[in-house]
């Protein structure tokens, strides 16, 4: 069951917050939606990723001209003044791209002293990443899509419109009389995400039943959340062995992120090897794992020290 537009950003709390703007339908009908909130003070952000030939500039330029209509303070930086900043290299354009939108979104609400941003991902984006994590051969937990609220290198990110399916938003910008930047980068075929796009939109029927997917895999994600331990930074093999496989995996997941194992790299099988340490005594009794963590078993105790050990090594 969808959410109309009004019910799903009275969700929002009341407060300062960034807004991410493309300029593209979507984040245009998020912005005009929340602007009806007076109990909301909203800061437009927006990333010029300096690609297609200029015409992401002119993007720039238009959501700088919407806020200024609207008198909304905006931000508008470019890709080339941000990307140096980052930390680490990104694997491909898109993650790229999608990192430099966080940092932007850092330095905005630090610089602002606000409580997070806003983005505009709907129901059929739920879709369509859904549909992209099972093609990947994601885990059960990782079909549970996108959440309301989540958190990203310290940022805080909201997506009200979740629930919100696609055509509901272009009805907002129809009745409004809203006008909109459209990227000619959706169509093209070289992204994955834009064939699963049109693939989906003829097929009502399997976006409603990724929905129905993402619903119940996101109730059994919540289920495992809170019920997966906090192992301290020695603990018994004992403690992961009775647990079940989703419950073992998350909580050897936040033990091994807590001693700086980077999460994108922590996929099942590496969270498994953990779990073997622990069930079966022949396995190595040293191993490293991401972060150039070594972890090590001796007389039914598991600890972490971080060192450049070969990996499968054991002792």
């Amino acid at each position: 069951m969808s959410l109309s537009p009004d019910i799903a950003i009275a969700q929002i709390p009341q407060g300062a917050w960034a807004v991410g703007v493309s300029g593209g339908a979507d984040s245009v009908a998020l912005l005009s939606l929340l602007r009806d909130r007076a109990d909301l003070q909203l800061t437009v952000a927006h990333l010029d990723h300096e690609t297609r030939n200029g015409q992401s500039t002119d993007d720039a330029a238009f959501v700088a001209e919407l806020a200024m209509q609207w008198r909304l303070p905006c931000v508008v930086a470019k890709r080339s003044e941000i990307e140096p900043a980052l930390n680490k290299q990104a694997s491909n354009p898109s993650a790229m791209f999608r990192e430099c939108r966080i940092e932007l979104f850092c330095r905005v609400i630090a610089g602002r002293g606000l409580q997070g941003v806003i983005l505009a991902h709907h129901a059929d984006d739920q879709a369509e990443t859904v549909l992209h994590r099972l093609l990947r051969n994601s885990p059960v937990t990782a079909l549970g899509g996108m959440r309301f609220r989540s958190c990203v290198n310290g940022v805080t990110i909201l997506r009200p419109l979740l629930g919100v399916r696609r055509d509901a938003l272009r009805q907002v910008l129809t009745g409004r009389g809203l006008s909109h930047r459209e990227d000619a980068s959706n169509a093209s075929d070289d992204y994955l995400r834009n064939r699963l796009r049109r693939w989906l939109a003829d097929r009502p029927v399997v976006v409603q039943q990724l929905l129905e997917l993402s619903q119940q895999s996101g109730s059994l994600r919540d289920w495992v959340a809170n019920r997966a331990m906090v192992l301290d930074s020695s603990f018994r093999t004992r403690a992961l062995c009775d647990l079940p496989i989703l419950v073992a995996r998350e909580s050897a997941k936040r033990w091994l992120m807590a001693r700086g194992s980077p999460g994108e790299e922590l996929a099942a099988p590496v969270l498994d090897r953990l779990i073997d340490m622990c069930v079966d005594a022949s396995t190595p009794a040293k191993w490293q794992f991401p972060g150039r963590l070594t972890v090590n078993r001796r007389r039914g105790m598991v600890e972490g020290v971080s060192g450049d050990t070969i990996a499968g090594k054991g002792t």
